[in-house]
């Protein structure tokens, strides 16, 4: 399988038309054509249903996408890794992290950085602990920042000095924000949203000391921004971090937990890895502390 037939397959998913795609890649449409039945008989797999104007892709063809696109963008980071001047340090920095407050720890040591290697860039990917692993553990990631509990032995780590905080998202009507903090009993007879990651879920039911199946969970969210909306629209109480949501000048509030639940927040890295000079200055730089201006 050629690289260069794996960025025509992606045109031709991207345009949805061989000669659209045809054009894009100043080929005619018989050798496009050609190569995509060549690389559907490697593969032993359609990958293309071919209509009348339009074309779609097959469930393998939608996993070669994605694939490809993770193979293409590897090769590319690879190459300018390799093409860098040894006598100084830039490149690209790929860093994976949820939604945390404690991201302002990675974007201070990224400020010191640049001061001295303008010609690194610091590339920030959003998404939960599931999917910052997958991508850590393909070598689309450089770093990973995971909170709370995660596989000491599978990754190399260091503790970063930030703390995230447990509480609940509610709106100032309710009669919980009149409370300081809020107990697992304050909750028990409530509509809750919770976090979709599993470790999450796991904590909040053992601070709740209750089954899963005794509470009255009516949501479920990936993004801190759509629970607000939902708390703002009244449908329930959200487990959040703190720090997350700006609640001045808003219908909604947040209380910590009692007793408090809090998670200690991790970058991760593969262990043997092939860093560049780049992510070896960051890893250096993220071990040591950086004043707060």
């Amino acid at each position: 399988m050629e690289l260069r037939v794996l960025e025509y397959f992606l045109a031709v998913a991207r345009e949805q038309n061989i000669t659209a795609a045809a054009h894009s890649l100043h080929l005619t449409q018989p050798t496009l054509s050609r190569q995509l039945k060549e690389l559907e008989e490697e593969l032993g797999k359609q990958l293309l249903i071919r209509g009348s104007r339009t074309i779609t892709l097959t469930e393998e063809g939608i996993l070669l996408r994605k694939r490809a696109e993770e193979i293409l963008d590897l090769v590319e980071r690879t190459e300018k890794e390799m093409t860098q001047s040894d006598l100084s340090v830039c490149g690209d920095i790929y860093i994976g992290a949820g939604e945390t407050d404690g991201v302002r720890h990675i974007a201070r040591t990224a400020k010191e950085i640049l001061k001295d290697h303008p010609g690194i860039h610091f590339h920030m990917v959003s998404g939960d602990a599931i999917d910052v692993c997958e991508r850590l553990d393909k070598g689309l990631l450089d770093f990973g920042i995971l909170l709370g509990d995660m596989d000491k032995l599978k990754y190399n780590y260091l503790k970063l000095p930030a703390t995230n905080i447990w509480g609940i998202l509610m709106r100032r009507s309710s009669p919980l924000a009149l409370k300081q903090a809020i107990s697992p009993e304050d909750l028990w007879d409530k509509p809750l949203i919770l976090s979709r990651q599993t470790a999450n879920k796991h904590a909040l039911y053992r601070w709740l000391q209750k089954d899963p199946l005794d509470l009255h969970t009516v949501a479920t969210y990936n993004l801190i921004y759509n629970a607000s909306l939902m708390v703002d629209e009244g449908l329930g109480y959200a487990f959040a971090l703190d720090h997350l949501v700006n609640t001045a000048d808003s219908n909604l509030c947040f209380r910590p937990l009692t007793p408090s639940l809090e998670l200690e927040m991790y970058l991760v890295w593969k262990k043997y890895p092939a860093f560049s000079k780049a992510a070896e200055l960051f890893l250096r730089a993220c071990s040591c502390p950086v004043k707060q201006e």
